[in-house]
């Protein structure tokens, strides 16, 4: 949440407009983070916008709206949220965004959905290294932000990315377990005996590597 408090706060400053969900957490920090700044920002609702949504946020969406920033939607006046109308809610952000900024995910994340929506309109995508969800980008050629400095250099269209690393021997057991016919991270724990953590660690390297 600091992180994505001092993002939106930074760019807000160097004039640019943020998007993000609304969601507790990472979005609120980034909402605030734009607010602190003085910035405006939009906050993209999976619920009609006269439902606000996470209820405890709506004194957030207030000061959004008082501060010249924007509540959007793709849902009707009085539709509550329901877990089919986050991924719509997704697209939207991922549509009104030049660059998709992910700081932590793991990797069955909703943020990911925004992602795959930003990839199909041609977006550029950055993660924050750390968590599955962003090491999984990172392997898939997002670009890295690890500060400030870095979100400014991808807005700008001078992106930064993670040099390629050596194959460790654990991630070519768990290479050699999937070209041998493992499917799945269970199947490839038992063929391998490797805990869940070595494998999730792994499968970004892997990735790099194709």
């Amino acid at each position: 949440m600091d992180r994505a408090h001092a993002l939106g706060r930074h760019l807000a400053r160097c004039g640019i407009h943020v998007v993000s969900g609304g969601a507790l957490g990472v979005d609120g920090a980034a909402h605030r983070g734009a607010l602190a700044a003085g910035g405006a920002t939009t906050v993209v609702l999976g619920s009609g916008l006269d439902v606000p949504y996470p209820v405890r946020h709506a004194p957030l969406f207030r000061e959004v709206l008082a501060r010249g920033g924007t509540l959007a939607g793709m849902l009707p006046d009085g539709s509550q949220p329901r877990p089919g109308t986050f991924p719509q809610r997704n697209k939207l952000i991922a549509a009104l965004a030049d660059v998709v900024i992910v700081v932590e995910a793991d990797i069955r994340s909703g943020s990911l959905s925004t992602v795959a929506a930003a990839r199909g309109y041609g977006r550029a995508v950055a993660a924050w290294p750390g968590s599955t969800g962003c090491e999984r980008l990172l392997a898939a050629g997002a670009a890295v932000i690890e500060g400030e400095g870095d979100a400014e250099r991808v807005v700008a269209g001078a992106p930064r990315y993670r040099a390629p690393q050596a194959i460790d021997p654990i991630a070519r057991q768990v290479k050699d377990a999937i070209a041998n016919g493992a499917v799945g991270i269970d199947e490839i724990i038992r063929r391998t005996g490797l805990t869940v953590r070595a494998v999730l660690r792994a499968l970004p390297m892997i990735e790099r590597m194709q």
